[in-house]
């Protein structure tokens, strides 16, 4: 199951209100998909429910996970963030065996499996591997 943070839910009402939806009708579409730097990447858009999506639901926000994305996003937190240099929807995934420094990519963690990089080239604290 997904954790949708009270920060989450309350920015999720007022993007809907922003654009004329229904928080009834439309949520927040949370997947993902394979690519970027650490393997797989977060995706978000706004939309309604389809069958068989998991529908999570906080305060009256909905958020919407198909069952491809599941087992990737069991676990996870949602949050918003509203800082003055990075703003935006974030995601804290356990099931991560490393995450792109820019938050948007991950490597799945595999049961007894060590992650598939470099730690001397990539560790997670910057996006594309590149040293800061």
């Amino acid at each position: 199951m997904i954790e949708v943070t009270d920060s989450a839910a309350s920015h999720l009402l007022s993007l809907l209100e922003e654009k004329d939806f229904s928080p009834g009708e439309k949520g927040l579409r949370l997947y993902v998909e394979k690519g970027g730097c650490a393997g797989m990447s977060y995706a978000m858009q706004v939309g309604a429910a389809n069958p068989g999506d998991d529908v999570i639901e906080k305060n009256g926000a909905r958020v919407f996970v198909d069952a491809e994305s599941r087992e990737y996003l069991d676990g996870v937190q949602l949050d918003y963030i509203d800082a003055l240099n990075d703003s935006g929807f974030k995601i804290t995934n356990p099931n991560a065996a490393r995450s792109c420094g820019c938050g948007t990519s991950f490597e799945p963690a595999r049961v007894g499996a060590e992650p598939e990089y470099d730690p001397a080239t990539m560790d997670g604290e910057v996006c594309g591997g590149e040293k800061g």
